[in-house]
């Protein structure tokens, strides 16, 4: 348990970073976005790009994230994560360091880099922290431990929401400007300094180790997380599965379709918009009339409601099977898409607009959030799930940078707010939500209860 909580810090900070944009995008276009020398789109585009720079950071940590831990160990590649995340958690707050003195508008390339620094160490540890609890745990035990991971990150994004709305609450708006904002993103430091520390306590993974070539080490690791129960047993099912990996295999050796699902599963998982709910749910808040606390204090209602339905779902995806849940929650998004839209066309915002908010998030967190990687680690042969997780992983992030770069656009556009009165991009995600369903139901067939090998008869390779 100890180990599980120390590698799920990882996923604690991948929530952290990725949600504490939230409570700071007003104040990032107050700053960094000078609209007396940008056009109305360039400046919305900009801001966009801002906001989820960091995004592109996840990619690239995500990419590196097999030959880094390959190379390094997990216990290393994930201290470097967590300097990664140090690092820009200061940077973020003081983006003018190492700037020469001159207009607030010069220190934006910094940020971005930071920026960009941090998302390469939430790319890194949304691989390195399942991947090292699963190495780790006894068989008994994974899948509940590396599900922690999951919970994790909802525990990151709601812990962030309660920083921002301290950090602004009874504060004046020219503070938030000048300085709140900084304090948003040094918190960030706080656990990522925690996580550096508690590493320096925790073993290295037994499995790389005898992919080194350092078995007595492992023997002894192993030893002490099961007990002195069963070590030979798994050291020689590690070994097994070391022989089973020097077979090399292409990447479409099974063909091109079960790779366009997996990447259409992490499209859909970002296309439906949740991470403009995670990364502007203030801004959408004010949108409906609230001042900056108030619209803080609602986000801590909408990181609540996410964890409960996680939870709930870890609980019941094994006893109702995915694709219920799947188009379940595809369907219950695409309803509270279509009623926010439609409020805000009608100007009509108040309670309801929170509700359909709250539960979009809830229909979410009970099926495409925990439900997407349930799948992702069932439907791929074992010899290229590595390979083929890889690239769902990457093309994850690039969605959800599409998405949230294009969101600002849409929701600030003077002619889309003019006719649709800010309602148009909760359309656009409301008809995700059914092409998302669609594509479960004619192309994902029920996984629950079966074993890899009757997964892959399923969908034929």
């Amino acid at each position: 348990m100890f180990l599980t909580v120390v590698a799920a810090f990882g996923g604690l900070l991948f929530g952290y970073d990725t949600a504490v944009i939230s409570g700071t995008v007003k104040y990032l276009g107050i700053n960094f976005v000078d609209p007396r020398v940008l056009s109305e789109t360039a400046a919305n585009s900009l801001l966009g790009f801002v906001v989820s720079s960091a995004l592109i950071g996840c990619v690239l940590g995500g990419l590196i994230g097999g030959y880094l831990s390959s190379y390094l160990g997990r216990k290393r590649s994930l201290m470097v994560a967590a300097i990664l995340f140090v690092v820009s958690a200061v940077g973020s707050a003081f983006p003018e360091i190492f700037c020469p003195p001159g207009e607030t508008y010069t220190f934006l390339p910094n940020f971005i880099v930071y920026r960009i620094l941090g998302g390469i160490g939430v790319g890194l540890v949304s691989m390195l922290s399942p991947m090292y609890i699963a190495e780790i745990a006894p068989a008994d035990m994974r899948g509940r431990l590396v599900s922690f991971n999951q919970l994790a990150i909802i525990t990151g994004m709601l812990l962030v929401y309660f920083v921002n709305y301290s950090i602004a609450r009874g504060s004046a708006e020219q503070w938030i400007t000048d300085t709140g904002w900084r304090m948003m993103f040094l918190s960030a430091g706080i656990p990522a300094v925690l996580l550096l520390i508690l590493l320096f306590f925790v073993p290295e993974s037994p499995r790389w180790l005898i992919m080194n070539g350092h078995e007595q080490k492992a023997v002894s690791i192993i030893s002490r997380i099961t007990g002195g129960v069963g070590v030979q047993d798994e050291v020689r099912s590690v070994r097994a599965s070391m022989l089973q990996g020097t077979v090399r295999v292409k990447l479409f050796t099974y063909g091109v379709g079960i790779i366009v699902i997996g990447i259409l599963l992490s499209i859909f998982q970002q296309f439906v918009g949740i991470n403009v709910v995670m990364y502007y749910a203030p801004e959408i808040f004010r949108n409906m009339g609230m001042e900056t606390s108030g619209a803080l204090a609602q986000t801590i209602v909408v990181g609540i409601i996410n964890m409960i339905a996680t939870v709930i779902a870890i609980s019941t995806v094994d006893r109702f099977g995915r694709r219920p849940l799947m188009i379940v929650g595809s369907l219950g998004m695409s309803m509270s898409m279509l009623v926010l839209g439609s409020l805000f066309y009608f100007c009509n915002v108040g309670v309801s607009a929170l509700v359909a908010m709250l539960f979009y998030v809830a229909s979410f967190s009970l099926s495409w959030g925990p439900v997407c990687w349930v799948l992702l680690s069932e439907i791929f042969p074992n010899t290229i799930r590595a390979q083929a997780m890889s690239v769902a992983v990457a093309v994850q992030w690039m969605a959800n940078y599409l998405v949230s770069w294009t969101f600002p656009i849409m929701d600030k556009s003077t002619a889309l707010n003019n006719a649709f009165h800010g309602g148009f991009a909760y359309w656009i995600y409301a008809l995700m939500g059914v092409l998302s369903a669609l594509f479960i139901w004619k192309c994902i067939p029920e996984t629950k209860g079966k074993s890899l090998e009757e997964i892959g008869r399923l969908f034929k390779y």
